[in-house]
């Protein structure tokens, strides 16, 4: 693990210029290949501007330079509706990554879900990244849902 980059966590809503970045890593990394439009990405990330805690997006960044992102989100995986909310869209920086980013990322998700009252918060993983969910605490609920993982965070 490298030197820790200073980081610091901020929901969207208070670091609103970060919207576009996180809106074309999203989009990169799981929508574009889907066919999915970049606007219609950024229509779904601009709902995280609105009162309620879910959805929310979280930011990581040093002053204005973009780290990561993640969101917390009602539905993440379309065969469990009923599975609510999800912890979804982590991205970190190629350049930054394996200096814990990711772990704050989803901690700061997670704890915003159970300040809203979830008992639990869920998050869906390519099965070839299942061991890493695994070993930050994340316990495995169902396997093989649409190609996913579904891993689930109790409330302690």
């Amino acid at each position: 693990m490298s030197n820790p980059v200073p980081t610091t966590l901020s929901d969207l809503r208070a670091v609103p210029a970060f919207a576009s970045v996180v809106a074309d890593r999203v989009w990169r990394a799981w929508w574009k290949d889907k066919g999915v439009a970049l606007t219609d990405l950024r229509a779904r990330l601009d709902e995280s501007f609105g009162p309620d805690p879910v959805p929310s997006t979280f930011v990581a960044h040093e002053g204005d330079r973009f780290l990561g992102c993640a969101a917390l989100i009602a539905c993440d995986v379309e065969e469990r509706p009923l599975l609510t909310p999800w912890v979804a869209a982590l991205w970190v920086e190629p350049e930054v990554r394996r200096q814990g980013i990711a772990v704050a990322l989803m901690a700061r998700a997670t704890e915003a879900a159970f300040a809203a009252g979830h008992p639990r918060a869920y998050l869906a993983a390519e099965t070839a990244l299942a061991p890493y969910y695994a070993a930050r605490g994340w316990a495995p609920v169902e396997s093989d849902v649409d190609g996913l993982e579904i891993f689930a965070r109790s409330r302690s």
